[in-house]
Parts: C-alpha cells; structure tokens; sequence
C-alpha cells in the first residue's frame, strides 16, 4: 500500500478548529438542550446585499444563454476585475499582470508554499493564523511543536504581546526565507503603523526575504491614520506579496474569492521574477476563480456595492463595540474590537482551554483559545464580533452574569 504523507501526519491533531468543533459536539452530546453561542470561529452571518446577490444571480442567468455562456475563463481572473482591485483599493499602482484572483486566501497561502518550495524556511507572528505554519509544515518546510521538547522545527515564532504592542522584536530574530505578517492581525486584533511596518520592510530588505502580507481584514480598519496595505510603505514592492479577500469584507465566506498582488519589483537572489514563478504556479495549479464569483467581485468595487459592504462592517464592528465595553466594564484585559471583529482575551489565572471549557460550561459560550494560535497566545481567548446582533447581546448578557466569578482575584476554574 502506498505510504501516508508523513508531513500531513504531523498536523493532524494540531489544527485549531476541528478540536474546537469536536469539544463542541462533545458538550452538546451531554447537554443537547443548550443554546450555544459561537463566537469562536470568524465566519460572517449576515445575508449579501441585495444588490451584490443580484449581481450573482444575473451572471448566473446569463451562463444559461447561448451570448453569455462562458466557460474556462484566464487563470489570473478577468482583467476588468484585476484592474477594479488596482483602481478602487490601490490607488492604481499596480497593472493588472501583478494581481491574481483565486478563490481563497487560503488557497493562495498553500500554493505560495509550493512555489517557495520545500527548503524555504519562514517566519510568523505568535499568536498567529494557524495555516501560515500548517501548509508549510505539509509541504515540509518546517516541523510542528513538540509538547515534550517544547521546541520548533524550521519555523521562527516571533513573539507579539502586549508589552510590545504586538509588533515584534526584529533585531533579535534570525533571517528567514518567509515572513507572513498579518496586519489586522487574526486572532489579537491588533494593526500594525506605519512606523512599524517601515521597520519590517527594512528588516524584509536587510535580510533578503520577502514577506508575505495578509490583508484580510483591512476593511475593517477604522483609523484613517493605520495602513490598509504593507505596499503604503516605500520600498514594500521590492520585498513584498499582499493578499487581499473578499470574505469578510464582503461576506463571501462562501462564495469565495481573493486576490493576490505580486510586483514586477520583486525578484529572487538571482534575479529572476517571482511574478513570472507566480504566474506559472498559480495557473498549472488553479483552473481560475468562478465567473459568477468575480462578477459579483465586481458589484462590490461598484459605488452601490462599496455603500453596502460599509454597512455590514459597521454592523460587526457595532457588535465588537458591544463586546468590548462589556469586557472592560469587567475589568478584564481586552486588545483589539477596534479596527478588527476580534477581541483577545485574557481570563486570569486559567490557561487558554481552562478558559475555553469555562465559557463553555457556564456561559455556554463558544471562542477560540488563544495557545491556539501558538505559544503566545497562551491564557488568552479569541472571541469574534461575526454574529447577528441579538445574539452578541445575550452573548454579553451571559458574560455578564459570570462577573462575579471571572472578577475574582482567585479565580481558579477546573
């Protein structure tokens, strides 16, 4: 028989989320009645504006036509869209050959992993989104934690936290291939200024690496004086990939599609284009994004669609408000809530799962625990803002009822 992959093996009892669901099904097992509130993982909730739906649903009527039936489409999506990315979210800077459309920010993180190859060895945020380090670790790039050794393989954790304002300490890192960054950041909430990611790129260039840039929740930003984009600071374009998403920005969780920008800037050692090797990637191992998805993509960089995605995101970010005050009136440490629909957590003298089961258990609320995230992360929880707003205020409402006990000084659940 053919023998299994031993870098998926590696993995598969780390990853976040499917332990999260599976203590989820457990508890409802015992207590089928409960109402759960799930403010763990960051899917959107709230139906597509009307007028990007129709969008949608026109483009899929069309394809019952003999005029507008359209088949394989070019793997670097359609050259209207690309340039409405460049137009409407970069000022025009780039030319429609440095943007890509795929289907996925995900999708795009696992083949960025294949064209950097199986040596490349890479840097991340601790606390981070955990597929940063899992495809690498797929593809061999690096090994996962071990519990016993308390020890990493080729993967460099710099640590975020708040007594460094969850930027990292650059001058003590080592040099690495890879640097994924993620500003605002999953799962602290936090964004990162100008003068620190001036600081990266300087980093980036010192060390010959090349960054990868996740800006899946820029829209969210609130203040006009954070950057939305890595590509805000001079030089980035020589050190940098950004990928964008029209997931939470707009709600298409589900009918995904993303984009990422390669500059004709950036090179490899020997000089040979990194935006030629994207190319070629991205079409051997992507057949393109869906047509339906990219017309849709479209009505969202419309003005009418542009009115409509800002109405949802005040809307979460109404609920991240909610919760945050909530939090505060507590006294408990929150980061984040106000540029990103995450608030991070820290649940005295418990450790992230404590924390987790607590909620759970009492509250019947679910989050997401911060060791999740990697070792930073540790004794603290993600709770997102996704969610219809009645829910986020029994969710507060719940929270609330716990004061007494998540306020005392001794507070040691289990």
């Amino acid at each position: 028989m053919v023998r299994r992959n031993t870098h998926v093996a590696k993995i598969h009892s780390n990853y976040l989320f499917p332990e999260i669901i599976r203590r989820k099904q457990l508890f409802l097992e015992k207590n089928p009645e409960a109402n759960l509130i799930s403010l763990g993982i960051g899917d959107t909730t709230e139906p597509l504006p009307l007028f990007i739906a129709q969008s949608l649903a026109i483009s899929a009527e069309e394809l019952a036509t003999e005029k507008g039936y359209t088949g394989y489409g070019p793997e670097e999506g359609y050259l209207e869209l690309r340039k409405e990315i460049s137009s409407k979210l970069y000022h025009g800077h780039f030319e429609a050959n440095e943007i890509f459309i795929s289907d996925g920010t995900n999708s795009d993180i696992g083949r960025l992993q294949i064209l950097f190859g199986p040596e490349a060895s890479l840097t991340v945020q601790d606390p981070t989104y955990p597929v940063y380090v899992d495809t690498g670790v797929i593809l061999g790039q690096s090994s996962f934690f071990d519990p016993a050794t308390k020890k990493y393989g080729k993967v460099t954790y710099l640590p975020c936290s708040p007594s460094n304002f969850f930027f990292p300490e650059l001058d003590a890192s080592r040099r690495t291939d890879l640097i994924y960054f993620c500003s605002p950041n999953n799962p602290t909430g936090a964004v990162a200024t100008h003068e620190q990611l001036e600081k990266l790129v300087h980093f980036a260039k010192k060390n010959r690496s090349i960054i990868i840039f996740d800006t899946a929740y820029a829209s969210f930003i609130q203040d006009p004086k954070l950057p939305r984009s890595i590509y805000e600071i001079p030089g980035a374009k020589e050190v940098a990939i950004e990928l964008g998403s029209f997931s939470k920005m707009a709600g298409f969780t589900g009918v995904r599609l993303a984009w990422s920008i390669v500059p004709q800037e950036l090179q490899f050692d020997e000089g040979h284009s990194v935006n030629k090797d994207w190319n070629r990637v991205h079409a051997t191992f992507f057949n393109g994004a869906s047509n339906i998805s990219q017309k849709g993509g479209l009505a969202v960089l419309r003005p009418e669609g542009e009115k409509c995605i800002k109405h949802l995101i005040d809307y979460y970010m109404g609920n991240a408000h909610i919760l945050r005050n909530l939090l505060i009136d507590l006294n408990l440490e929150v980061h984040g809530g106000l540029n990103a629909p995450y608030l991070w957590v820290n649940i005295p003298h418990l450790t992230s799962w404590e924390a987790f089961d607590f909620l759970l258990t009492e509250g019947h609320i679910v989050c997401a625990p911060g060791s999740g995230f990697g070792p930073a992360g540790e004794g603290f929880i993600r709770l997102s803002a996704f969610g219809k707003r009645q829910t986020i205020e029994e969710a507060a409402s719940r929270l609330a009822s716990l004061s007494s006990i998540l306020q005392h000084s001794e507070f040691n659940w289990g």
